[in-house]
């Protein structure tokens, strides 16, 4: 009798693109077999298997439900009230279309040979990737050393809270693995299935930004952020780039992209840059920067927090009288008001300010040595966190991208870059940054009106001398 070989199982083969279960009756993607399903309001339905169910069941993904997405920009926009567990879940989501459209290409660019644990971790890491985030969005990683990115925090969780029992358990998959996706290791190699899949959670195109230009668009009623998410996830697939397997798109993937990075653009200059929301979000930093210095407040104080925890922390009397006079302010909606804003145009001086956003401690000594100054020249009671600098990220704007032409136009290839197809080059849009980034200095409500009056004769000269 002639023997049949037997199949690997381990990596994506033909009969396994639609249709695969485990030994444990559970199939390669969640939503083959869901159990229970989650109303989105972007998605409709977003269906869950039995193990994803259990994951956001845990109480270290319960915590996303109480950190809002966007921080303080509900201050603004009263309906952008939606969550990290909402971003995560659709995340997920996106994951889960994305992995399937890649499968539906079979030889043809799609997931063969690929493993079957890389694609499973990919879709856990998708719901997990912001699991370490602090409240209020990025806004205390601005503060740098002690606080660690919530990408690393992020590695901690996963591997040692309740949530690495399910991952060994129930998916069979090593805690480290998936936080790796996350936070990538620099010192050892990864299984190469999980490079090349990795990129669709986090690089030019990943399903972060499919989720959250939309989602916060949407929260804040803004007809920005608009994305043909759909004809983006149908035109990815896998191609050898220089001998290396790497996900690309197809020529129809050109103008969804495009859409994408000018959504991005537009949220940035008319939500994630509003000069409301930012001050909110320097005054925090103050508020923590200075319970750290105080001794009140560890770093590591901060890991696990939700909204309104930390801001009771904040408030509470063994913190420094600025602590807590902010973190009151924050709570009762009284932000800092603008008195100066500083452009690109004004060269050198921008720039020495803008090096102030990598140097936390400079940063505030400067605020204080201007305080003081002014405080002696207009003979006004300035206490030290009353003036703060709002300094902006710089942003990064490169779309690193390749594009796969089946039938090319005459005069171009089947495989060019993103600049080659589109003329776009990656300081196109970060010249037009540069150009709406704004550095302003912010004062408590009560000093407006004399600062400003007094800000080209006074404030912007002794500003100019500081730095």
């Amino acid at each position: 009798m002639e023997r049949t070989q037997p199949v690997d199982t381990s990596v994506i083969q033909p009969h396994m693109r639609h249709h695969w279960i485990d030994n444990e009756d559970l199939p390669l993607l969640p939503d083959m077999q869901p159990v229970s399903t989650v109303r989105d309001s972007l998605y409709e339905l977003i269906p869950l298997g039995p193990r994803e169910i259990k994951l956001i069941g845990t109480p270290e993904f319960l915590r996303l439900q109480q950190v809002k997405q966007l921080g303080f920009v509900y201050r603004i926009w009263p309906g952008a009230t939606h969550t990290r567990y909402e971003h995560s879940l659709g995340c997920y989501h996106l994951t889960v279309r994305a992995l399937r459209a890649l499968l539906q290409r079979g030889e043809r660019g799609g997931l063969d040979g690929v493993a079957v644990s890389s694609i499973q971790a990919l879709v856990v890491a998708s719901l997990l990737h912001d699991i370490g985030h602090y409240p209020y969005s990025h806004t205390i990683e601005e503060l740098g050393s002690p606080i660690l990115l919530h990408e690393r925090i992020g590695r901690t969780v996963i591997e040692k809270s309740s949530i690495a029992d399910v991952l060994e358990r129930d998916y069979h998959l090593s805690p480290e693995r998936v936080a790796d996706f996350i936070d990538p290791p620099k010192n050892r190699q990864r299984h190469p299935d999980d490079e090349l899949l990795s990129h669709l959670l986090s690089g030019p195109l990943d399903v972060d930004k499919l989720d959250y230009l939309p989602r916060d668009a949407r929260g804040c009623n803004v007809p920005y952020g608009g994305v043909d998410v759909s004809r983006l996830l149908g035109s990815l697939l896998v191609h050898k780039v220089d001998g290396k397997r790497s996900i690309v798109v197809t020529h129809k993937g050109v103008s969804p992209l495009h859409s994408l990075l000018h959504a991005r653009q537009e949220m940035f200059d008319n939500i994630y840059w509003h000069h409301t929301s930012r001050a909110f979000q320097v005054m925090l930093v103050r508020a923590v920067q200075d319970a750290l210095q105080s001794g009140q407040l560890k770093a590591d104080q901060l890991v696990g927090l939700d909204d309104y925890s930390l801001m009771t922390l904040l408030r509470s009397e063994p913190m420094p009288q600025s602590t807590r006079a902010l973190a009151e302010s924050l709570t009762n909606r009284q932000p800092h008001k603008v008195v100066l804003e500083i452009s690109r145009m004004a060269g050198r001086f921008f720039n020495r300010l803008d090096a102030l956003f990598w140097d936390a401690e400079r940063r505030r000594r400067v605020e204080c040595q201007l305080g003081e100054r002014l405080s002696q020249v207009l003979d006004t009671e300035i206490a030290e966190h009353e003036l703060l600098f709002d300094i902006p990220r710089p942003e990064k704007w490169e779309m690193d991208l390749n594009i796969v032409f089946e039938h090319p136009p005459v005069g171009m290839k089947p495989f060019m870059s993103w600049v080659e197809v589109t003329g776009l080059q990656p300081d196109d849009l970060a010249r037009y940054e540069q150009h709406q980034r704004r550095i302003r200095l912010v004062v408590s409500e009560r000093l407006r009106s004399s600062l400003t009056s007094h800000r080209d004769d006074i404030v912007l000269p002794t500003l100019e001398e500081l730095v």
